[in-house]
Parts: C-alpha cells; sequence; structure tokens
C-alpha cells in the first residue's frame, strides 16, 4: 500500500505533500500511550494471569514504561491528593511524562468538582488535561441538527465557564476532534473562547468518520495544537458506507511522518500519545440517511472518501477482536501497543 498516494488522491493532499520536509525539528521523545489504548486490560476487574487489569493509574504508568514508552495520558476523575502526590513522584522518578483526561462540567455546580479535580491533577505534575466534549459518535447520537446546535451550545457555554478555572491554576485544557467537530468546527469554537489556555487535541485518524481527509485536519488544526493522539487507521468497503480501524502504526493510509513534520512546526514541544485501540472496526454509515442530519460533508467529499476507500481497502478483512477469548483480545491488544512502539522508534525517530 502506498501511503502517500492515499493523500495525493485529493486537492488537498497534493497541498499537503507539497509542504517543506520539516523533518525533526526537535528532536523526539519516547512515544506515550493513551489509557484507551488499553480498552479491554484498562477494566480493574479483568482477570488474567499474564495481562492483569490495571487497578490505577499507577499500574498503567509503571506497565508502560516497562515496554518503553516516555509518558501516560489517563484520566484523572476522582482522584484524592494523596495519591496525585504518589503519581507525581513515580513518574518523576521513572522521568515519564503525565498528561491528564477531563470531563466538562455538565452545570453550573459541577464547577466545584471540575476545580478540585483540575488542583488534583496539577498536584500530579499535570500541566495538559485533554477533553472531549462528546462520549459517543456524532452520527450515532444526534438524530437532527437542532438537536447538535444544542449540544453546541451547551459545550461552548461549559467551555467557557472552565476558562477563567484553567487561567487560574495555570493549567491548558486540549478539546479533542473526537468523532464530534468538523476541524473547521473545532477551529471556530476555539477562536470564538479566545482562551490562551483551550487549544486542540489532535486525533489523527478520528475524523475520516466524517469524511475529512486527514492531512487536511491536521494542517487546520495544528496552529491550535496542544496534545495527540497518534494513531494509524485501514478502511475497508461494507454496504452502508465503510468500515474503519486503528491498526499497527505503518499498517494503515496515513503518512504519519508528515503529519508530525506539521505538529512539529507548529508546536516543538508538542508530544505525541499513542491511541491504538484494539476493537472490532466502527461502521460508517455515511450512505444512509441518519449519518447527514447532523453532517457539514459536502457530495464531493463524500466520493472521494468511498473512492479512497475502495482503492485503499486493507488487504485482508479488517481485524475484530470481539469473537476471540479474553485472553487472546488481551494479547492482541498488548502486541499491538508494543508493535506500535517499536514502529514509532525505528521508523519515526521516537527515542
Amino acid at each position: 500500500m502506498n501511503r502517500r498516494q492515499f493523500i495525493q488522491d485529493t486537492a488537498v493532499g497534493l497541498a499537503a505533500v507539497s509542504l517543506p520536509s520539516f523533518g525533526n525539528n526537535t528532536a523526539l521523545t519516547r512515544m506515550g500511550i493513551v489509557v484507551h489504548s488499553y480498552a479491554i486490560r484498562g477494566n480493574p476487574k479483568v482477570e488474567s494471569k499474564k495481562y492483569p487489569g490495571f487497578q490505577d493509574a499507577l499500574g498503567l504508568i509503571e506497565h508502560c514504561h516497562s515496554i518503553g514508552a516516555g509518558g501516560v495520558q489517563t484520566v484523572v476523575k476522582d482522584w484524592p491528593i494523596d495519591f496525585a502526590k504518589k503519581v507525581r513522584e513515580r513518574c518523576e522518578k521513572l522521568e515519564m511524562y503525565l498528561e491528564g483526561s477531563i470531563g466538562l462540567p455538565n452545570k453550573a455546580g459541577d464547577m466545584a468538582t471540575f476545580e478540585n479535580e483540575v488542583k488534583n491533577a496539577k498536584e500530579a505534575g499535570i500541566q495538559i488535561l485533554r477533553t472531549a466534549c462528546l462520549s459517543g459518535r456524532r452520527y450515532e447520537t444526534f438524530k437532527t441538527a437542532q438537536a447538535f446546535e444544542e449540544f453546541k451550545r451547551n459545550k461552548i457555554q461549559a467551555l467557557q465557564w472552565v476558562a477563567p478555572i484553567l487561567h487560574k491554576h495555570q493549567i491548558k485544557l486540549a478539546v479533542e476532534n473526537h468523532k464530534d467537530w468538523y476541524a473547521a468546527e473545532l477551529v471556530e469554537m476555539l477562536k470564538q473562547l479566545g482562551s490562551e489556555w483551550i487549544g486542540a487535541t489532535l486525533d489523527f485518524g478520528n475524523n475520516i468518520s466524517l469524511l475529512e481527509e486527514p492531512m487536511q485536519v491536521v494542517q487546520t488544526l495544528a496552529p491550535y495544537l496542544i496534545s495527540t493522539h497518534i494513531k494509524d487507521m485501514a478502511v475497508a468497503e461494507y454496504e452502508d458506507g465503510f468500515l474503519l480501524s486503528e491498526v499497527p502504526l505503518g499498517q494503515g493510509i496515513l503518512d504519519i511522518p508528515q503529519m508530525i513534520a506539521i505538529c512539529q512546526q507548529y508546536n516543538p514541544k508538542v508530544r505525541f500519545n499513542l491511541e491504538m485501540i484494539t476493537r472490532d472496526p466502527l461502521e460508517i454509515p455515511c450512505l444512509t440517511n441518519h449519518y447527514w442530519a447532523t453532517s457539514e460533508a459536502t457530495g464531493l467529499q463524500l466520493a472521494q472518501t468511498l473512492q479512497r476507500v475502495k482503492k485503499y481497502r486493507f488487504p485482508t478483512a479488517l481485524p475484530r477482536i470481539s469473537p476471540l477469548p479474553l485472553e487472546e483480545r488481551l494479547a492482541t491488544e498488548e502486541a499491538n501497543i508494543v508493535a506500535c512502539i517499536e514502529y514509532g522508534r525505528k521508523k519515526l525517530g521516537f527515542s
């Protein structure tokens, strides 16, 4: 599979690959791991002798260090102050960075809880918090444009609420393109907020589900970059649209070196957090009516996406994890993450 050809198939892609090669403007430190990469093992109730579930963030940190990761991005909800101190001490000893993941307040009454979580995150040594405005996916969650607009207004209000708290505690918040925002929508929202403490978590592959060309998404969000989710994606056809899967780095369609270079151009200190979610392929039902209820995509984007899916479909059936016994699912999850860390070191220049 020719990864650059995938980008070159659109005019946007041609512009992307014509950018100067920035190379490693800043030496790449070790890649970190997002807690969601351990979607299976991250459950503390998982029973396995070889792959026991992580009981808390300390367990995740210890394991990620053991496989060569340079840091962790993990959920900070309900951390007592003494636990936050233990996390900080351990990360400092292991020379690992730590980013947090936090939920936005749903109402004004949630503000005290949010600020307490921010304070505890800071006690743990965290300077960057990632958030997602929507837990699900835009085309699955909302049935009408009006419902999405209400959601959008509520999230803008929540971000306006938290901006003074972030400023007070000197912590940055990075809003992810989490299959909810088109890249331009997220930029518009960040401009409206106008806060130096709120920017973007750039997920390399999520917006394929919204029919956006991946390199254009990177170019659009990179000027607002605070954090990243680095991943590779594979696609295949299905009757209602296409299937989308995270796959180990180097096995998919994304031009990861160029994406890294663009990120470094705009934020030389940005960390690259691996999000390799081992799961069944996601169905992107872009040929159904309900998908378009909140879509901002054009017919041209639909046609270009389906053309690319057909041309660059995965050479075999996309991996499915659900039929496997638990121990095999855990082993596959671990193997995928380790493969990404190795690829990053050998092919992408991470230390």
